[in-house]
């Protein structure tokens, strides 16, 4: 369970026995029944990200660039980057913003999506995991330590064979 690495020993137990019990992508789907989400084209994640941008952090530098990734989950072993690339132009320092999300956001719940927005989002302001970074988290996403705890579980079910959740059939209309 390497997604849950750092979780106490009861809370473990209890997703041993769920996943044991084979009641951990029943919870799952229960706990987020609305399916996925539309945002499915870079263009769409794109406005989805400005549109949390401009409501939480209207005074941070603009983005250039925001996509869904298909090669980060593995190349990179991590959701999601920012990444910011300083350039002289002239006599100016010219900094670009760029955000990328993995592909496998395409088929999860919206409220996951936003999960990993928020978290990059955050990191355009504050670089490490500190207090003042899940602050700025928990601002912008008051679900935000439970978000990613249930992502890690659906990681955790995928990791272990489980099949995908969501998908365009189940998605809500």
């Amino acid at each position: 369970m390497k997604y849950l690495a750092g979780y106490p020993a009861p809370l473990l137990d209890q997703v041993r026995q769920l996943m044991a019990e084979d009641k951990l992508a029943t919870m799952l789907v229960k706990r987020y029944p609305d399916g996925m989400h539309s945002v499915q084209t870079d263009r769409a994640l794109y406005d989805y990200v400005s549109d949390l941008k401009s409501e939480f952090m209207r005074k941070a530098e603009p983005l250039s660039k925001v996509m869904f990734d298909n090669k980060l989950h593995v190349i990179r072993n991590a959701l999601g980057t920012h990444t910011t690339v300083s350039r002289v132009q002239g006599g100016k320092l010219k900094a670009k913003r760029e955000i990328r999300v993995a592909s496998l956001f395409k088929g999860v719940p919206l409220a996951w999506l936003r999960m990993i927005v928020v978290h990059e989002l955050a990191h355009t302001k504050e670089k490490n995991h500190d207090k003042a970074f899940y602050a700025l988290c928990a601002h912008m996403e008051p679900d935000y330590h439970q978000l990613e705890f249930d992502l890690r579980l659906y990681l955790t079910h995928l990791d272990t064979g489980g099949e995908r959740l969501w998908s365009t059939a189940s998605k809500a209309p």
